[in-house]
């Protein structure tokens, strides 16, 4: 490793999630040679769901700080030459600026659910479903509402794209992460040219000095070079100085597309479901479906095949929620606890409840859930019958029911439409105890899943092996294929079938959960946060 190190042959992928930016190093064999993580949290300012600039650039330079200090400390090398490095960050949220790259609002993430007139009007106009955080969806409804930036706005990002542009100046993105900015044309491999079209002629009687066309970033494929680290670059990524600026950057890419790369879901008839403080399921298709869903977002992989996405903003808080209080209470009665058992304990316990939720049903939204029709805010509930069986087993088998509800209600569309599902494979921390989570979801999903040993990985990871295929791919060779035969051959993995009654209860479940949502609307609407 120190080898690897210290010839420059090692590859960086840095993901900026919701919760943490974790920094990964792998070598030629693509297995990771060391980590390192910074946590951080969004920030409620104004009724915006945001994270500050200085949060962003501080973040990045912790996370690689502390993966310095663990290759320092685990192979005695300290990291000055780079082969590779891939940015990536949470999906789509509203980041303009103005000529001067001068940010024109506080950064607006996906989280936020406050474009509701605009996703509207230009699901309407495009025929084409335009969820509420996509960047388009963001910058129409600031149009719609004439904010004063709006004039001024001469680019516009995602968060993998900006930070892509402080290491190397260029002013581009994946196609898996444009397509989080507004729809992508399969044929093109670039955005649709059509709504392009479309959406400058709904603004033009506002004159602004800009085309969309003008404001939007640059459409790289997997595996093209997206510029180099520049001096500038490396200073911000190592204020130490040992970096050394030069090498090359793959395209950005958004959570998504890494998710994708991580658990080799490329081909179309696989998918993959990251499940995390927000949960997704991205499934390639190999045809289109009948006709629009708004609980289904179209994106593409990070070569740009289309995917249907069923993206929920609420999964494993509330869980966190109630652990949190468990031990709370196990430290209330001095008992010594480890917060990792306590998870592993209750997961488990899980598994001994009644497969239809013994008459409990759990929300966890944290935030709306359009997929459900609940677009604005959310209030975490626990509802249950007077005669319910109201015990820890069946308590908890909810909590996982309700970390995956909202996916089961748009992936059911998708089954409806026989969309081919050959295999799913699940990545995140849900899905670290073994035959729990994993097996609620083949019974939500009713098709088989599979967890690989890198499942704890994540979107790095996965970045990483990106801009390793930029790097060394052979002439012609395809993601698909670089993925299949180079990374994942010998990869150890555990695939789980549906289990029957799990699917009869969890169905039965989601009949309880469904008539309990104007619960929920009526909770949003009478307790304002």
């Amino acid at each position: 490793m120190k080898t690897i190190i210290e010839s420059g042959a090692a590859i960086l992928g840095i993901e900026f999630g919701s919760t943490r930016i974790k920094s990964v190093l792998i070598g030629p064999d693509f297995a990771p040679i060391a980590s390192g993580s910074h946590e951080w949290e969004n920030e409620l300012d104004n009724g915006v769901w945001t994270y500050s600039e200085e949060a962003i650039r501080k973040g990045l330079q912790a996370s690689y700080a502390d993966l310095k200090r663990n290759v320092e400390k685990e192979c005695g090398a300290k990291i000055t030459r780079l082969a590779g490095i891939g940015i990536s960050a949470m999906m789509h949220g509203y980041l303009p600026f103005d000529a001067d790259m001068r940010l024109l609002v506080p950064f607006r993430t996906w989280r936020n659910t406050m474009t509701a007139e605009a996703a509207e009007k230009l699901t309407d106009a495009f025929q084409f479903n335009m969820p509420q955080r996509w960047s388009l969806s963001h910058l129409y409804q600031a149009v719609l509402n004439r904010e004063p930036h709006v004039p001024d706005v001469r680019f516009i990002t995602t968060l993998a794209g900006w930070v892509h542009y402080w290491l190397t100046g260029e002013k581009v993105l994946s196609v898996g992460d444009a397509s989080g900015i507004m729809p992508i044309d399969p044929a093109t491999m670039d955005y649709d040219a059509r709504m392009v079209s479309v959406f400058d002629a709904l603004v033009a009687d506002r004159k602004y000095p800009w085309s969309l066309r003008e404001i939007l970033p640059g459409v790289l494929n997997a595996g093209q070079a997206a510029g180099n680290l520049t001096a500038e670059g490396a200073a911000l990524l190592d204020p130490e100085g040992d970096l050394q600026p030069g090498c090359p950057l793959c395209p950005p890419e958004g959570d998504a597309g890494t998710g994708m790369a991580a658990t080799n879901s490329v081909r179309p008839g696989t998918g993959n479901v990251s499940a995390g403080t927000s949960i997704f399921s991205m499934i390639v298709l190999d045809k289109p479906l009948s006709r629009v869903y708004p609980e289904i977002d179209m994106v593409a992989t990070p070569t740009g095949k289309p995917v249907g996405m069923v993206h929920c903003n609420s999964c494993s808080s509330d869980i966190n929620a109630w652990v949190a209080l468990f031990r709370e209470f196990a430290e209330t009665m001095g008992l010594k606890v480890d917060t990792g058992d306590i998870f592993t304990r209750l997961f488990k316990k899980a598994m001994e409840g009644d497969p239809a939720g013994g008459g409990l049903v759990s929300f966890n939204y944290f935030a709306g859930e359009p997929v459900t029709g609940l677009a604005e805010g959310g209030r975490p509930m626990l509802i249950r019958q007077p005669d319910a069986k109201m015990n820890l087993a069946n308590f908890m088998r909810v909590q996982l029911y309700a970390s995956m509800e909202t996916l089961k209600s748009g992936m059911e569309i998708m089954a409806r439409e026989n969309v081919r599902i050959d295999k799913v494979y699940g990545h995140g921390g849900l899905f670290k105890t073994e035959g729990v989570a994993q097996n609620l979801l083949a019974a939500a999903i009713h098709a088989p899943v599979t967890v690989m040993e890198t499942a704890g990985e994540g979107g790095a990871w996965g970045i990483a092996l990106l801009a390793s295929y930029m790097i060394h791919k052979a002439d012609q060779e395809s993601l698909e294929d670089y993925l299949d035969q180079k990374v994942f051959a010998s990869m150890k993995q555990k695939t789980v079938t549906p289990d029957p009654v799990d699917e009869a209860g969890f169905t039965e479940y989601m009949k309880h959960f469904e008539a309990c949502i104007p619960a929920q609307r009526a909770a949003v609407e009478g307790w304002k946060a």
